[in-house]
């Protein structure tokens, strides 16, 4: 009996590079992220993390190669293909942001008023739907500055989710949420992944709150690809810099002093030598 053909991946990225001027972020990098997983971006601040977003998101067009989502090259989009493909992304931005002179429910309904025509009875249904799988349907009619940081980022959640889209990207997710809103936030991510069929790409240093959701790792740094595989590989990897970075340590590959001049000679001229 044949084994069936695995799907397709939903996104691609074949031997791309970008950069801003003569500083190259990302350097001739390929890989893809399976339908239906969660795969984690994970890295050093400063790696392009963010970037590869805004690269599947069409904000940034690579400079080399082709970044591709479902067959298509993002890249060579023209607006109204672009405004498609768009439309079956979503995205929870790093810390929420929220409109935040729009109520809960606003702020959830915003995307569905924007780019549908659907009635007002049927945007408050599938409001209250996305609000009630995130836990807070209650707050419907709290503001922004009403909700604490765990709620605003899962009210983002269920805006980023409004129209039903294919693709979720979380850009750092969990960063200032305390224990318990961290954990309840990665829970849904993996939940509504799996529930919902999505295709998830989680930015994160949380390493082990990601490491325990995630599928399949990739480790940015210095514009490639350090490692890439099942969590459990990667903690494996014998490279010296995703060592320093699962393991955090605080020295290795990236170092703790900025590049500078030899400690004596900096010192040799006394307090009063220039800076």
């Amino acid at each position: 009996m044949d084994t069936p053909a695995a799907a397709p991946p939903l996104i691609e990225f074949k031997d791309v590079t970008f950069g801003y001027g003569a500083r190259a972020i990302l350097d001739g990098i390929s890989f893809s992220v399976p339908r239906g997983k969660v795969t984690a971006l994970m890295g050093a601040s400063g790696g392009g993390k963010t970037t590869v977003l805004r690269l599947v998101g069409g904000q940034q067009r690579a400079q080399r190669g082709e970044v591709l989502f479902d067959g298509q090259d993002v890249g060579a989009m023209k607006a109204n293909a672009l405004y498609a493909a768009r439309r079956r992304m979503g995205m929870l931005f790093q810390f929420g942001a929220l409109f935040t002179d729009m109520s809960v429910f606003d702020n959830v309904a915003f995307p569905l008023r924007e780019h549908t025509q659907l009635p007002e009875p049927l945007v408050r249904d599938i409001v209250l739907m996305k609000l009630d799988a995130v836990g807070l349907r209650g707050a419907r009619e709290l503001m922004p500055s009403e909700v604490s940081g765990g709620m605003a980022r899962r009210v983002a959640l269920a805006r980023a989710m409004a129209l039903d889209p294919e693709l979720v990207m979380y850009d750092e997710p969990f960063a200032g949420l305390d224990p318990i809103s961290l954990g309840t936030a990665a829970r849904l991510i993996r939940q509504l992944n799996d529930t919902l069929g999505l295709t998830s790409i989680v930015v994160s240093h949380d390493l082990e709150e990601t490491f325990r959701i995630a599928d399949h790792v990739i480790i940015l740094a210095n514009g490639r690809i350090a490692a890439q595989g099942t969590p459990a590989a990667v903690r494996e990897s014998t490279d010296p810099l995703v060592h320093q970075f699962v393991n955090a340590l605080p020295e290795g590959p990236v170092h703790f002093h900025y590049p500078g001049v030899d400690v004596e000679a900096d010192f040799g001229n006394g307090l009063g030598g220039r800076r």
